[in-house]
């Protein structure tokens, strides 16, 4: 059903059921078996469609495996420009980046899960242009969101590609062993622990 949810938000309408369907089919397999593993025949079969249908929404493989990462970014996006609206100071800012990353990661676990995987082969893939745009784009909005609120000064010396990795590194390693079973309690859970830390972490007190 959450996987629902995030594609109807994308793609809503009974024109994009089609694509619907094979982002949900496809992202279970590459969940499931690997996505070097994962065939665009075993899509087409679990989604009982042609290969060409696949090929004209996506290009191939890579692309596939693409839009599928892009469209769970977008969604987190969309969650963080939420929580962002409400904040006012430096501080604040940077808890609403734990609160929306861990909720995302808890809401959508199969998405995450795959977000995790894919990132490499989407980095050294025909996409990584693409990738290193969107995040340059995102981090310099960040950057520019921090910098200016109340208490931004506190941020001043760190470089702006730094400032995404220093705020989201500790939330996005406890949701890794969460999503692969190595602890046991949701990242939602800890959400204000690991807001804290991210603060304190940055302004060293």
């Amino acid at each position: 059903m959450q996987t629902a949810d995030l594609l109807e938000r994308a793609f809503p309408g009974r024109r994009a059921e089609l694509k619907r369907d094979i982002f949900r089919k496809a992202l279970a397999l590459f969940n499931e078996q690997g996505i070097e593993a994962t065939t665009i025949e075993m899509i087409r079969n679990e989604c009982q469609t042609s290969v060409g249908a696949i090929y004209h929404h996506f290009g191939n493989k890579e692309g596939l495996v693409a839009a599928l990462f892009f469209t769970a970014m977008e969604d987190q996006m969309r969650l963080r420009e939420h929580c962002l609206a409400e904040a006012t100071t430096a501080e604040q800012g940077v808890k609403a980046l734990i609160y929306s990353y861990v909720d995302w990661v808890d809401g959508q676990p199969e998405w995450a899960r795959f977000q995790y995987h894919a990132r490499f082969a989407v980095t050294k893939g025909p996409f990584k242009d693409e990738l290193a745009n969107r995040n340059t784009t995102r981090n310099r909005q960040l950057w520019q969101w921090l910098s200016t609120a109340q208490q931004g000064e506190a941020l001043q010396r760190y470089p702006a590609e730094l400032m995404f990795s220093l705020i989201i590194g500790a939330s996005e390693s406890y949701c890794r062993a969460w999503l692969s079973g190595r602890v046991p309690t949701s990242p939602k859970v800890h959400r204000e622990l690991l807001a804290q830390a991210a603060w304190r972490s940055i302004v060293g007190a």
